[in-house]
């Protein structure tokens, strides 16, 4: 048994947690965290390393103990990072003691994204993921339902027959609407990039950082939270040190130098997640696949293996439909030496071929990452345009100003000569507005006596 930090404050429910590898020691760190991100005081814990048992998931021994250290701990649950089937479950749940429940990994993290589930988009990701984790067990759960002498042991309750039937209509209901709410806010890219803005999603893992270099990067001053053509732009960016704090998308306005950026901070990875909980949370992950540019952000601090590991499930996750540049960021290297750093870069350089290193806590290095992040957008036009001098013409000025980089602005008695460079969007709408006043001069000149 691992000893567990004392912590109790006799008001949070009290968790022992416990994990089963096929071979070598488990780590029981990331499971603790997330109990406690779902407010859990975590009291004890327990490994064991051996093949899978089909009864117990651990051996029947090792659950036995399991059932003492519950006991001992006068424990509200048992939470078991590994996904342990219902079967599983109810054989290891009739060894405790009464009233203790039993919680697998994707269990807990359901209850996490349900607890931080703020906006109907958020909730209808996390109703999406319950329903799909609940399908396949319906069947089971009635067998054990049946069985179970203690009532509402797993919360199984009475067994309806049209249970699953009810189930795939929800699913089929709930994905009707985050399609709609995905084709609002695929409308509301559009319209982003017409107006001049470039999107750079943030993406990584939980506690990378993601949030903080939000912070540091995010031009608090130039966002008006009510403007109309910015209706989801959110007045903070949480960057506490726990799992999941941010659970939707979080998006504020950058100025990197000549670009004008919209920063979008997403839900962050988590190892071992299952297939069907990352394709309930990809209405969230259209942030990411849809931007200009991904930021994927990692821990510089972590063993370099644990790097590894964590680059290689984001790059899984990210190139199976993203087709944006990804720029890894070596985030927290306030917290090592240059000699350090220098090795983890050798060592990840694979994964990582030329990854901007930075602190967001201390704003080392933003400047260089502020840089990068400019010369990996997609590539602006160069446009001049000769201009009759008109207030029409000084509208359509200032509109390239918002929405552009002017290189050069020259005004005579007749006309203005403008040169700029902008995204081909805003490029294109210059040009229609300059050849409409362009015309009209015409057309006023053929009047004039």
């Amino acid at each position: 048994m691992e000893p567990i930090p004392d912590r109790h404050t006799g008001d949070a429910p009290t968790a022992v947690v416990a994990k089963r590898v096929d071979r070598g020691s488990a780590d029981l760190t990331e499971i603790t965290e997330l109990a406690r991100a779902a407010g859990y005081e975590v009291t004890a814990s327990l490994s064991q390393a051996r093949d899978q048992d089909p009864a117990y998931h651990f051996g029947e021994g090792k659950a036995d103990e399991l059932a003492a250290l519950v006991a001992r701990e006068d424990a509200d649950v048992v939470i078991i990072d590994n996904e342990v089937g219902p079967y599983q479950t109810f054989n290891i749940g009739s060894k405790l003691p009464e009233g203790a429940e039993v919680v697998d990994r994707f269990t807990l993290i359901l209850d996490i994204f349900g607890q931080r589930a703020q906006t109907r988009k958020a909730q209808l990701q996390v109703e999406l993921a319950e329903l799909r984790y609940e399908l396949p067990r319906a069947e089971v759960k009635a067998s054990l339902a049946k069985r179970d002498e203690r009532p509402g042991f797993m919360g199984l309750g009475e067994y309806d027959e049209s249970r699953e039937r009810d189930i795939k209509a929800q699913i089929s209901r709930i994905k009707d609407e985050l399609d709609a709410i995905a084709e609002t806010e695929e409308k509301r890219r559009e319209r982003r990039r017409e107006s001049g803005f470039d999107l750079v999603a943030l993406a990584g893992y939980t506690n990378a950082g993601k949030s903080t270099l939000l912070r540091r990067l995010a031009d608090d001053l130039a966002v008006d939270e009510n403007a109309e053509r910015h209706p989801d732009l959110d007045s903070t960016a949480e960057s506490e040190n726990q799992l999941f704090t941010t659970l939707g998308t979080t998006t504020r306005r950058a100025n990197t130098g000549k670009r004008d950026v919209l920063l979008t901070d997403t839900v962050g990875f988590i190892s071992d997640l299952p297939h069907w909980l990352v394709e309930s949370f990809k209405s969230t992950l259209q942030s990411v696949y849809h931007a200009d540019l991904v930021l994927l952000v990692v821990d510089a601090s972590e063993p370099v293996e644990e790097m590894r590991e964590k680059l290689v499930t984001s790059h899984d996750t990210l190139y199976e439909r993203n087709e944006a540049p990804i720029v890894t960021v070596f985030n927290k290297v306030d917290r090592l030496g240059d000699d350090e750093l220098r090795r983890k870069r050798e060592a990840l350089s694979a994964l990582a071929p030329n990854p901007v290193c930075a602190s967001g806590l201390t704003a080392e290095r933003v400047d260089e990452l502020r840089a990068r992040v400019e010369a990996e957008l997609p590539d602006w036009k160069r446009e001049r345009l000769l201009l009759p001098l008109s207030d029409e013409t000084m509208s359509l000025v200032s509109w390239v100003h918002d929405n552009g980089h002017v290189d050069r602005e020259e005004y005579d008695s007749q006309q203005v000569d403008l040169e700029f460079e902008a995204p081909p969007s805003v490029v294109e709408q210059a040009r229609s507005r300059a050849a409409d006043l362009d015309h009209e001069a015409t057309a006023e000149s053929a009047e004039s006596p």
